[in-house]
């Protein structure tokens, strides 16, 4: 018999059948946990992973949504389900200031939760209303300062990126305009194009369909450079504001304690369905940058935006229901 090569040896590993590998999982079907309301970002990606997850994984995956406070209610329940394989959870930049904005969460997310995944980042995107007079930021900033406190934003709720964003953009541009928080992005985006807010501030994922159908007005973006889906919109750093920049995130968790090996092989079976040309084309046609990370670096990612954001919101004095 001739030399068994390492390439011999993942070649056949690859080639073993999809329903002899499901049989290594605990049977049953498993849920992909979505914090938020149906049609944000984060229930797009869920949606978007879901055929391809089940095909490999050889089960049924259903998607529920759990929206409330900020994505902790929907995070909690994960948090207390059993570490089986079968419970996962998307999570949104909330993630990271829901432990400052809300002292007594039912979760510690460094014990409870175990990282899997950073799926992608994508820059938020300050918008308005085509009908709205102001054509850039620094008109838009004007004109919030002649409304004297009158001038409204949304975003996807309290300690969101788009809102802690917003806060330090108002004290460098002395801006002013009153914070509405929604439970996500896409009611946030419904009311902006029903012109019942003057702005809003949300992720290009969110807002990009948006500003394509000419039903938004992008005025700024706040990644540290142009982002290819926006090219011709400015950052805030072009816009007079340097260093103020804010780049949302998506990221996927497991319950805690939830073995290795099968955090390893989901995060196996999940990077393989983004990486698919029909699916990485969707994801990246809603303005996200896939990163598909290891578990290592989404654990200091996050530790990283905690400590970052987690002082704006102390700075502003911002609390539940704030």
């Amino acid at each position: 018999m001739g030399k068994l090569t390492r390439r011999a040896v993942i070649a056949g590993a690859l080639a073993v059948p999809l329903t002899a590998r499901a049989q290594e999982w605990p049977a049953g079907q498993m849920k992909l946990i979505v914090p938020f309301p149906a049609g944000g970002t984060l229930d797009a990606i869920a949606r978007l992973v879901q055929p391809g997850l089940q095909q490999r994984m050889g089960t049924t995956i259903i998607i529920e949504n759990r929206p409330g406070a900020a994505g902790s209610i929907g995070t909690a329940a994960v948090a207390k389900s059993p570490p089986d394989g079968r419970t996962w959870l998307f999570v949104f930049d909330t993630h990271a200031t829901n432990p400052v904005m809300q002292p007594n969460l039912p979760f510690d997310s460094e014990t409870d939760l175990e990282p899997v995944m950073l799926l992608g980042t994508a820059p938020n995107i300050i918008a308005c209303q085509p009908s709205r007079p102001y054509q850039t930021l620094a008109e838009l900033i004007a004109a919030s300062k002649a409304k004297a406190g009158r001038f409204t934003y949304a975003s996807a709720g309290t300690a969101s990126l788009g809102h802690l964003t917003m806060l330090r953009l108002a004290k460098r541009s002395g801006g002013q305009w009153a914070h509405v928080a929604y439970k996500g992005g896409a009611p946030a985006v419904n009311d902006a194009i029903a012109g019942h807010v003057d702005m809003i501030i949300a992720s290009s994922a969110v807002l990009n369909s948006q500003i394509e159908a000419k039903m938004l007005r992008p005025l700024a973006q706040t990644g540290a450079t142009r982002h290819p889906t926006r090219p011709d919109v400015p950052t805030l750093v072009e816009s007079g504001f340097p260093d103020l920049t804010a780049t949302p995130w998506w990221a996927l968790y497991a319950p805690g304690k939830t073995p290795k090996p099968m955090i390893e092989r989901f995060h196996a079976e999940i990077s393989a369905v983004m990486k698919e040309e029909t699916v990485a084309d969707k994801i990246k046609a809603l303005g996200l940058t896939i990163v598909a990370s290891d578990p290592d670096y989404m654990r200091k990612f996050y530790t990283e935006q905690a400590q970052t954001w987690g002082q704006v919101v102390r700075d502003n004095g911002l609390r539940e229901g704030g």
